[in-house]
């Protein structure tokens, strides 16, 4: 059987990009639909949410039921030489970032922003999957997708966004993603119970432990739930054989501070593995069509920076839709101007992901100093403040030149561990379990 669709905007994907895009399009009057090859609730990893995610949750009147899905988090916590942990307080930050964030059940948060986005008039369907799209311009696309029961959708809309994460549909359509050139990880997580909490204002805190390969992650989550993950040079998750789980707990071992808090964990599902997960598309947008979120972009998650990376650029793309759409001659320039912002926060973001790992970086993070309240500007960019403060990107390059000079300080440490990142970005790996958006 086969159906036909028209609609002003077409959406692909479901998660917090796709659904952002929607709700915001739907409020502006569009008739928006939106396809989710799965079925929600599903499995997803990147529960940590950033404090800048909060007033995107206003905007979309999704604030309060975040809270409610929510544990919350007020900061992050790094351990020091001495056992002692250096809690980074989003309070901290400068300017009017809020002080607090959530981690959640990506499950039930991505669920509640699908049903939310049916409430704002979103003809959203789940289980329906896009297979083919053709775009030449505003007014001129499209699509075929298949639901479960084999039928086919013919779809045409004036506008396509990809909100489709990892699948990175028009992406591989295109032929312009791009493996990153200067980092590669991979993971391998779960979910775990009876894990041991930081004491007090800090048990909601996202925890994070490095080691000789990598780091990993503590996620706070509701109902005494803790995901727990090793992001690992791709070099080193080779090794593993067999037993992923096995293999998950003897990494969690080379880490002291973070097998302590392990003794008594028991496992909560399966152990999930994903493969190299850096790549930019060479291209945001065009005449028609727009990527939102990891359909364009994603590096790592050590920053938790992924969530809100995608609901803003979904959100900013739905007014550069909405102009479009009104004022077709705009369609370039305003394009042109997300596409900047976008890259200029994931270059912020990117710099200190590379270099996370450092022994340089490592130091500076034990031993901080708000001199000038660098710090504070520091905390501001964990908070996701990347884009528009001048006072906090100020800051952040006065972090990055002290960086620098610590670094020029002990030239052999330094060449040798830009050795390592170089021959880690040249790895490749592959999964042997279906791969997850890390974000």
């Amino acid at each position: 059987m086969r159906s036909d669709v028209d609609c002003d905007v077409l959406v692909i994907g479901g998660g917090p990009a796709g659904t952002t895009a929607a709700t915001m399009l739907a409020r502006k009057g569009w008739k928006v639909v939106l396809l989710e090859k799965d079925r929600h609730p599903r499995f997803h990893i990147g529960e940590s949410l950033l404090p800048c995610n909060l007033p995107i949750f206003e905007q979309l009147g999704v604030l309060d039921k975040v809270r409610e899905l929510g544990v919350l988090k007020l900061g992050a916590d790094f351990p020091a030489h001495d056992g002692s942990y250096q809690t980074i307080y989003f309070r901290h930050a400068l300017g009017t970032t809020p002080g607090h964030a959530w981690q959640v059940k990506r499950e039930e948060f991505d669920h509640m922003l699908f049903e939310h986005a049916r409430t704002n008039g979103v003809d959203a369907r789940e289980q329906v999957k896009v297979v083919a799209a053709e775009v030449n311009g505003i007014d001129s696309v499209r699509a075929t997708a298949h639901d479960t029961e084999g039928n086919q959708i013919a779809l045409s809309a004036r506008y396509l966004v990809d909100a489709s994460g990892r699948d990175t549909f028009l992406g591989s359509k295109m032929k312009i993603k791009r493996k990153n050139a200067r980092h590669q990880s991979a993971a391998i997580f779960a979910h775990f119970r009876n894990v041991d909490y930081r004491a007090g204002e800090d048990a909601g805190n996202v925890s994070i432990y490095r080691f000789e390969h990598g780091w990993c992650w503590f996620i706070p989550l509701r109902d005494g739930l803790m995901s727990v993950g090793c992001v690992c040079a791709p070099g080193y998750l080779k090794q593993r054989k067999g037993d992923n789980s096995r293999f998950l707990m003897t990494t969690l071992e080379l880490m002291p501070e973070a097998w302590r808090r392990m003794q008594s964990a028991q496992m909560s599902g399966e152990v999930h593995v994903t493969g190299n997960y850096s790549y930019a598309c060479s291209r945001m947008a065009g005449s028609g069509w727009i990527l939102t979120g990891d359909a364009w972009a994603f590096v790592d998650p050590v920053f938790s920076s992924g969530v809100y990376l995608a609901m803003d650029s979904a959100a900013r793309a739905a007014d550069v839709i909405d102009a479009s759409l009104r004022e077709p001659m705009r369609e370039a320039a305003l394009q042109k101007q997300l596409t900047r912002r976008m890259e200029k926060g994931v270059r912020v973001f990117s710099w200190f992901i590379y270099r996370f790992n450092s022994a340089v970086m490592r130091q500076l993070f034990a031993q901080p100093r708000n001199n000038f309240r660098i710090l504070d500007g520091v905390t501001s960019m964990l908070a996701g403040d990347v884009f528009d403060s001048r006072p906090v990107m100020l800051r952040v390059y006065l972090f990055r030149m002290i960086y620098t000079i610590s670094s020029l300080l002990a030239p052999g440490r330094w060449l040798s561990e830009l050795g390592l990142r170089r021959r880690a970005a040249r790895s490749e790996f592959s999964a042997d379990t279906t791969p997850v958006d890390p974000v």
